[in-house]
């Protein structure tokens, strides 16, 4: 007990007191909120320290979140090393940004911590995005930019209105020449001044003209015609609404036409029959055929002049007339006799008579091969063709088959429509006719005829 009340116990309780309780004020005051907490290192590169302090004040948001533990030298750039709370979560996407903390140079660091998605940044790790945008100096540096541009702008304008620099600066001539236009305006003006009146005063009768002309309260003046016109009009207008509504309601045909679903139908399925008709007549193909073939034996020509309708590229149909030489044959013969012996027949004669024949055919395409069969002059028959290059043919025929007349040909497309034939007619000769031919023909389809009627001059 005498130690506790010994003078020297006293005084050094006092003394300790007196030192925690400044120790203590002293963290109060502090701008270090990592003094008394657990906190992660980090650093960054700056170009230029100017400005930051060592124990500033890290912010982030606004809200002191560490301090500045040291600044110093680190290849040729300033290094400045920061401690932060533990709290705020450092990842690798952090950022820091050296702002300006007033206008007499004095900077701060802000701090971003980066996204929560990021993996987290090491304890002591560097900060790699930096961004200065505190410098006072780089402002003045903008500023001085800014004032030389300006300068150089007034030096060119300067230049540009004076008597030397007019020609050498767009801007000198545009003020040129609009000084050279009002000079021009005013001396047409001068010149011209009594016409200008005399414009003045007609479109003051003109106005003038108007003002009477709408203001006029006749009978048929202006106002009256309006009034007239407009009544007109609402009356119109009022007839249109109420077709409208019986139109809306269904009555009459119109009405029915639009709603009665029924109706609608019957007219839609008309229009696509019509369409179906009207694309099947447009796709049909349609040709005029006409040769002439001179048989060689018989010594006349033959000649072919029909219709080919072709409502598909894989069948047509054909209808023609022929004129053949050797329609019909005639023979006579004379004979001789002597003492009652036998009858010597001395000569023989054919006789051709012309007659015209009917032609009346279907056919249906295969690849390169064409069967077509019907009236085939004027009998039943039926022809094979094969094509075996786009412009060559060959074909065979057999019809009368009472008499089988066999017919062979090569038929040779040049240009233009224009082909050539060649063949054996009557070839079994089972009707006295058997005979080579030669000959020409010129095949037109619609697109010719089209073109030709074009062309064809109108009376």
């Amino acid at each position: 007990m005498s130690f506790l009340h010994a003078v020297e116990f006293k005084v050094g309780a006092l003394v300790l007191t007196v030192a925690g309780l400044i120790a203590f004020m002293s963290m109060k005051v502090s701008d270090d909120p990592t003094l008394l907490s657990r906190t992660q290192r980090a650093w960054f590169l700056l170009p230029t320290a100017s400005g930051l302090i060592k124990n500033s004040a890290i912010r982030s948001a606004g809200i002191s979140v560490g301090s500045i533990k040291d600044i110093r030298l680190q290849d040729a750039q300033a290094r400045v090393d920061i401690s932060v709370k533990s709290e705020v979560k450092l990842t690798t996407s952090a950022a820091v940004s050296v702002k300006a903390n007033g206008i007499l140079g004095d900077k701060f660091v802000d701090i971003y911590p980066g996204s929560p998605t990021d993996p987290p940044l090491p304890d002591g790790a560097q900060i790699l995005n930096v961004k200065d945008s505190g410098s006072l100096d780089s402002l003045v540096t903008q500023v001085g930019e800014i004032t030389g541009s300006l300068k150089s702008v007034a030096e060119s304008l300067k230049e540009a209105v004076t008597d030397d620099g007019t020609r050498k600066h767009i801007l000198g001539r545009i003020v040129k020449n609009v000084e050279v236009l009002t000079q021009n305006l005013a001396e047409m003006t001068t010149d011209n001044k009594e016409k200008i009146g005399e414009i003045v005063d007609q479109v003051h009768d003109i106005t003038g003209t108007l003002n009477e002309l709408v203001n006029d309260e006749g009978e048929k003046g202006f106002k009256s015609t309006w009034k007239n016109a407009m009544e007109r009009i609402d009356h119109t207008l009022k007839n249109v609404d109420e077709v409208t509504t019986k139109i809306a309601k269904g009555e009459g045909t119109i009405g029915k036409l639009i709603n009665d679903d029924t109706t609608v139908e019957q007219i839609n399925q008309a229009v696509e029959g019509l369409n179906s008709f009207l694309g099947t007549a447009d796709r049909t193909a349609i040709g005029v055929d006409f040769h002439a073939e001179y048989l060689n034996q018989i010594q006349g020509t033959k000649s072919f002049i029909s219709v080919l309708i072709q409502p598909g590229l894989d069948r047509f149909y054909e209808v023609g007339l022929v004129d053949d030489p050797a329609g019909v044959v005639t023979h006579e013969s004379s004979t001789t006799s002597s003492n009652g012996g036998p009858v010597n027949i001395e000569d023989s004669r054919k006789t051709y008579y012309d007659k015209v024949k009917f032609t009346a055919l279907f056919g249906k395409n295969f690849w390169n091969w064409t069967i077509k069969g019907g009236m085939m002059e004027s009998a039943g028959g039926f022809g094979i063709a094969y094509h075996l290059l786009p412009r060559l043919m060959f074909e065979v025929d057999a019809f009368d088959f009472n008499s089988t007349n066999v017919r062979a040909m090569t038929r040779l497309d040049l240009i233009y429509g224009v082909y050539a034939t060649a063949g054996w007619n009557d070839i079994l000769d089972r009707n006295s006719a058997r005979s080579g031919y030669l000959g020409l023909g010129l095949f037109l389809t619609n697109d010719d005829l089209k073109l030709l009627l074009a062309k064809a001059p109108v009376p």
